[in-house]
């Protein structure tokens, strides 16, 4: 393993100094013969001031940037022959700004990532622009004075609706990018995703003859009769999927997450407690309680009691095969992993649930951005104002606007093209994006909003939803659309309680340390499979504060 993350950060050197050898990209090209046309040299002096100082203006000639960019998985699910050079964003990107991204190096988040950044600052040498994962690694830029001072873009190259997408966040999110009152990069926006879903097999439900639960523990006792009845035949059934992770957070699969929240706990967040008082949610009475719960669903046989030998490519299996008819997940699990089931079985109901009562009693949670990506530019590098521009072409022009070149870039989100393909990875948009689509796609597909009045990226996803309906598209993509940003988002809204948004812990860094969280794991494991007793939990805490816990609560309070 050390010989392959080596021989990463050897290639990633490499192109960081062949980046480095191209670092101006393109901008305007010399004249070999010295000749000059006065009338068409003003003309293009205008194009290149309008192209410089606004959010929409189309360079004249095409300005190409060296980009340091994190990478997907499976190429990022882009179709067969696209790149992460030439696919629909940068020809958009191409026809509506004339830029366009060489890629320095592509590799996913992680530990040779984070190992060639630290040698690109040590080297003090990185691409025109770069995609930083985590805002520790912004800082560590900022304070080696590698990038720019992107105040001014932000005013003069974002479109006055980007400026609102920011704004609906509060002072926090553009405030984590901002240092000494100046903004050095272009924070990712993490729409609220809403509360984790129950998705449970609705055509097991009505075979069994079971009522739809109403409650969460009637939920677990509808697994139950999956498992009792062995649905699955063979006794190949198992019961609700989880991951040794325990916690999903926003991105992760399998966790149950939802029990935590059932209970008031927040685990693995720093949270406000009912003293007023910062603490770490995993440490709580409230995080106690949800464990029992689990310990007791596991003994039931609710959970799936094999759950501490599984990966995530086992679980997949499970579902491929139809042996797991339960598992958390948040609005957009149709699209990974629950797919991955309609497609090998198209009559599989998946349908999601979530009760008003397990979300009322949520805490309030900070956020320190470690997690985070933000989108810089180097140091020095000619056409700083390329990030706000992509941005606003991106986000704003081709979603709301243009209704001539964006059809390509807006269908990527209908096939369920990871946002990693975009060339800068982050997303911007309205905090409650989400809400607001749904309730579009509903009214258009009812009837009462003209499809004329949706974005581009509504109308994509209404194209797709309306063909499903109709049942001219039956791919798991289809499906997926429709199950996701209708059903699931109806379910959310139907709730009437929304998460609250996360508060900043400003300067102070809440990073658990590895040693932490290995105690943390080990000990919600055992307490869950009944290695340990519930009460074990408090021996967890107070490990948990000798071992440098106490010394970091306070670092975050103060």
């Amino acid at each position: 393993m050390k010989r392959v993350i080596l021989q990463l950060t050897a290639v990633f050197a490499v192109c960081l100094l062949m980046a480095a050898g191209c670092a101006g990209g393109v901008s305007r090209q010399e004249n070999p013969e010295n000749v000059v046309d006065q009338a068409e040299t003003g003309s293009d002096d205008a194009a290149w001031e309008e192209a410089v100082h606004t959010p929409l203006g189309k360079y004249p000639e095409t300005v190409e940037y060296t980009l340091g960019k994190i990478s997907g998985a499976n190429n990022s699910n882009l179709p067969v022959g696209d790149t992460y050079e030439d696919n629909a964003y940068t020809r958009y990107l191409r026809e509506v700004l004339n830029i366009q991204n060489e890629d320095a190096f592509e590799l996913e988040a992680g530990g040779s990532y984070e190992e060639a950044l630290e040698m690109s600052i040590a080297d003090r040498s990185i691409p025109d622009v770069l995609v930083v994962n985590g805002r520790d690694n912004l800082v560590k830029l900022v304070e080696a004075g590698l990038v720019e001072n992107l105040t001014t873009v932000y005013e003069e190259c974002t479109t006055d609706v980007i400026k609102e997408m920011y704004e609906s966040y509060g002072e926090d999110l553009l405030g984590s990018a901002t240092f000494d009152g100046k903004l050095y990069a272009f924070p990712n926006t993490a729409i609220d995703d809403g509360h984790m879903l129950l998705w449970l097999r609705a055509d097991w439900i009505r075979e069994l003859g079971l009522e739809e639960p109403q409650t969460m523990d009637e939920a677990m006792q509808v697994i139950k009769a999956f498992v009792d009845n062995d649905i699955a035949g063979n006794g190949r059934t198992i019961g609700l999927a989880c991951s040794t992770g325990i916690i999903a957070g926003s991105s992760e699969t399998y966790g149950v997450d939802s029990i935590f929240t059932k209970f008031g706990s927040a685990p693995e967040k720093w949270i406000l407690d009912d003293d007023g008082q910062i603490v770490y949610g995993s440490v709580t009475d409230e995080t106690k309680e949800a464990l029992r719960y689990l310990n007791q669903l596991y003994e039931d046989g609710v959970l799936d009691t094999r759950f501490l030998l599984r990966k995530t490519d086992n679980i997949d299996d499970l579902l491929v095969n139809g042996y797991c008819g339960a598992a958390f997940g948040r609005w957009w699990a149709p699209n990974n992993p629950l797919s991955l089931s309609y497609s090998a079985d198209n009559t599989a109901e998946w349908k999601p649930y979530l009760f008003a009562e397990d979300v009322q009693d949520q805490p309030q949670t900070f956020e320190s951005y470690d997690e985070w990506m933000y989108v810089v530019v180097r140091k020095g590098y000619e056409h700083p104002e390329i990030v706000g521009k992509y941005v606003s072409a991106i986000f704003d022009y081709s979603r709301y606007e243009d209704d001539q070149y964006s059809s390509e870039v807006n269908e990527y989100f209908s096939i369920n093209v990871d946002p990693t393909a975009r060339p800068m990875n982050i997303n911007v948009d309205y905090i409650d994006a989400l809400y607001r689509c749904g309730e579009n796609l509903q009214k258009a597909l009812a009837g009462e909003m003209s499809v004329t009045e949706l974005s581009g990226l509504e109308k994509s996803y209404y194209n797709t939803c309306r063909s499903y309906l109709n049942g001219n598209l039956t791919t798991a993509n289809g499906w997926a659309a429709y199950a996701s940003r209708i059903q699931a988002v109806e379910v959310l809204e139907n709730t009437g309680t929304r998460k609250k948004p996360a508060i900043s812990l400003g300067s102070a860094e809440g990073e658990i340390p590895q040693n932490l969280q290995d105690l943390e794991t080990e000990a919600f494991l055992k307490i869950i499979a009944g290695e340990e007793p519930v009460d074990y939990f408090d021996t967890f805490v107070q490990e948990w504060y000798a071992n440098g816990g106490e010394e970091l609560t306070e670092k975050v309070r103060n």
